[in-house]
């Protein structure tokens, strides 16, 4: 009995492989070869790498924003002690007298 090739045994990656005792069984008995074409995945889509990293940005914006806000908390606070501890005079609580700024000479 002559063997032939299998057909498609020329072509390049496109083709399927076909074992050579599953060619020969088929000859044999007159079934036909199923060939499934199995594509591997396209890898994950663009869409599930954008929320983790939106969910970050917003994060990180929101604490930029927080930590803005103390330190001009901060400052007005500051300002405003100045400004208090200067138009006043000494500050008496139960007693205790307190200058909080010294006069301009």
């Amino acid at each position: 009995m002559h063997h032939r090739e299998p057909p498609g045994n020329q072509g390049g990656p496109t083709t399927a492989h076909i074992p050579a005792d599953v060619y020969r069984r088929a000859q044999t008995t007159g079934r036909p070869i199923v060939v499934i074409h199995t594509t591997a995945p396209a890898g994950r889509p663009a869409r599930s790498y954008l929320f983790p990293i939106v969910v970050v940005t917003t994060g990180a914006i929101g604490i930029l924003g927080t930590v803005a806000a103390i330190i001009a908390l901060i400052d007005f606070a500051a300002r405003t002690a100045a400004l208090i501890a200067s138009t006043a005079g000494p500050i008496g609580i139960g007693g205790l007298t307190l200058k909080l700024a010294r006069p301009k000479k």
